[in-house]
């Protein structure tokens, strides 16, 4: 009976493992992951959107984020004024533009 004592007492006294390196492996993974799907993709998106909002000057044809659709009559450096039908103005953030339309889309959305 004594060999079944020794075999207890040799498996309690294993060495307790800690954590490994997997986990910081799968950590770093996760960031990188995280990196290329969601924090690259919005600084692209945002940046493209800083150089469309520089290069508006009056005449261009625009959408709101909103959906309204209008010329640029004058561009300030925070607001423009946006003509939105006839005589009817509106004075509005650039950032809340959110496309640059070819020339002649009004006229074309005036027919449908």
């Amino acid at each position: 009976m004594s060999f079944f004592i020794s075999d207890a007492m040799a498996e309690g006294t294993q060495a307790a493992s800690g954590p490994g390196g997997e986990q910081f492996i799968l950590l770093i993974g996760m960031v990188v992951l995280f990196y290329f799907i969601l924090i690259r993709p919005q600084q692209k998106r945002a940046k493209e959107h800083k150089k469309m909002v520089a290069a508006i000057g009056k005449g261009d044809e625009v959408v709101t984020n909103g959906g309204v659709l209008g010329k640029v009559t004058e561009v300030g450096e925070q607001y423009l004024t946006l003509e939105i039908a006839d005589n009817v103005e509106i004075k509005m953030q650039i950032q809340a533009i959110g496309t640059v339309l070819p020339k002649g889309s009004i006229k074309a959305a005036k027919k449908d």
